[in-house]
């Protein structure tokens, strides 16, 4: 498909031209090209440091932002399913059959505009780093032609990170990185470490405290790590 070279080519010049800010840039134009070719109306690239810990690159739109966050929230949903497992996670009726992998998430994400969910793993080399997630707003699967051209964008999305994760520039420990270049969950990964010390616990357990409390009080992950940080919140003196 000549679209899906033309993409190829904008990617690789890019990854060449090496400006600051490119990566996240490159990033978007590959997401805006997955709705443009397929039946999906929206998608969103999330960095997966592993299966607990996310960042969100890039959403095309409001409804894949609130889908990102509330994976992040929850910590369920088709991009942990897809990291985990390495393959496509394809649901192509949410309202029909909740998946149970997922049932919390997929419970909530249909109160969105959402009735179909398509999740890819994406590769750079053979470590797997990210997850390219696309929703549409009616049911319906992807034809044979529809898929193979999702896993050639996905493939080519994983080319676009190639820019973003080379060297020591992913997560760098200070965050300024990740901060420059539009990363939006910092304060999970501060407020993560703060839990650490303050509890004495491994980081899943501390990361999973904090979701624990932002869904019993019905709040996102990133609201209850901004309180934490800011010293609003101190999980450590609750019950």
């Amino acid at each position: 498909m000549a679209e899906l070279d033309a993409l190829r080519t904008s990617v690789l010049a890019a990854l060449a031209d090496g400006t600051p800010g490119s990566g996240v840039d490159t990033v978007g134009r590959v997401c805006r090209a997955f709705v443009r070719l397929l039946p999906v109306d929206g998608a969103a690239v999330s960095v997966m440091a592993d299966a607990g810990h996310r960042e969100v690159v890039y959403t095309s739109d409001p409804v894949s932002a609130e889908l990102a966050e509330l994976q992040l929230t929850l910590g369920e949903g088709p991009c942990y399913e897809a990291y985990s497992l390495g393959g496509p996670v394809l649901h192509p009726d949410l309202v029909g059959a909740l998946p149970p992998a997922w049932p919390v998430f997929a419970a909530q994400a249909v109160a969105h505009p959402v009735a179909a969910l398509f999740t890819f793993p994406l590769q750079i080399g053979v470590v797997r780093v990210a997850t390219l997630d696309t929703y549409r707003a009616t049911p319906g699967s992807l034809t044979t032609v529809e898929l193979a051209t999702a896993l050639q964008v996905a493939d080519i999305a994983a080319l676009a990170l190639s820019g973003l994760l080379g060297g020591d520039r992913w997560l760098d420990g200070d965050g300024r990185w990740m901060e420059s270049a539009g990363m939006r969950h910092r304060e999970v990964h501060q407020a993560t470490g703060m839990l650490i010390a303050q509890l004495d616990v491994p980081a899943a357990e501390a990361l999973a405290k904090m979701r624990a409390h932002a869904f019993g009080h019905g709040r996102t992950l990133l609201d209850v790590a901004a309180d934490i940080v800011a010293g609003r919140l101190r999980l450590d003196l609750e019950p």
